[in-house]
């Protein structure tokens, strides 16, 4: 199956101002509610077992610094990058509060100038969480530009939207909204400025990193907790939440329910 050089649609000129606008409300609105907290701990489980006490690595799309904050904690050095400087202005915050500032190097910079950091490789490691990468506007390029930063045998490790995540689609069928469950686009709005966000598929990820990065893990993340769209209608069942996330430490890595969460994690390593 042949991939589109360019995956994604470009990003809108405005995708800034769309992040600036929800920096001060995004940890309330995804971060610290409950689905939000399962999810990130689960992908806190892979990095630990993967990034190492000394090493410097390069996340992008970093947000407010909750990841960033997370791994200086266990002795990690972070280069992490965001487009948005309200985003990057409360990521700093964080990590001042937390006594960690010394280990992260915040910078505004957008994953498609992402090259500009070829000074400082190679990084021991690469991660970016949640739907980063689904928002570049050129996956493929991407992919090559940051497989220049890293070393050779490092890790990379990448969560993204998935497409084929069971809950939403369900949940979108049983409300007919059959065009959505097909959909490979999604669009956020917030005062006025908007984003599109693509998803594609776990095939179509591998494909496009292919070239300088090779698939060794491959998890789901949400696939049995309900997807992060839904925090509101299930926050109500904390205890049947955690439960659902005890049996996605079970399924997350098993075929056929790998690729059915809500994000999908994959752990590539450079060749």
């Amino acid at each position: 199956m042949s991939v589109k050089p360019n995956l994604l649609p470009p990003t809108p000129h405005h995708a800034q101002t769309y992040w600036d606008d929800v920096a001060a409300g995004y940890d309330y609105a995804f971060p610290e509610t409950l689905i939000g907290r399962l999810q990130r701990e689960a992908v806190w489980e892979q990095l630990i077992h993967v990034f190492k006490r000394g090493q410097r690595i390069l996340e992008i799309n970093c947000g407010t610094g909750i990841d960033a904050t997370f791994l200086a904690g266990q002795g990690i050095r972070v280069v992490a990058c965001d487009l948005s400087p309200q985003m990057i202005a409360i990521a700093n915050q964080r990590t001042q509060r937390a006594g960690l500032a010394e280990l992260v190097d915040f910078r505004v910079l957008t994953t498609e100038s992402i090259s500009t950091l070829a000074p400082m490789r190679p990084f021991d490691g690469l991660f970016s969480n949640f739907s980063g990468l689904n928002c570049v506007s050129d996956l493929r390029k991407a992919a090559h530009d940051l497989g220049t930063l890293v070393e050779r045998g490092a890790p990379a490790i990448l969560c993204m939207i998935g497409r084929d995540a069971l809950w939403e689609n369900l949940w979108d069928l049983a409300h007919g909204r059959f065009a959505r469950a097909a959909s490979t686009r999604r669009t956020r709005l917030a005062r006025g400025a908007s984003v599109e966000v693509a998803v594609p598929s776990v095939h179509e990820i591998v494909q496009v990193f292919q070239p300088e990065f090779r698939l060794k893990v491959r998890r789901g993340i949400s696939v049995a907790v309900p997807p992060s769209s839904l925090n509101s209608s299930v926050s109500r069942f904390p205890r049947a939440v955690r439960l659902l996330a005890s049996v996605d430490r079970w399924i997350a890595g098993v075929p056929g329910f790998r690729n059915l969460g809500d994000c999908v994690l994959l752990q590539f390593e450079r060749n």
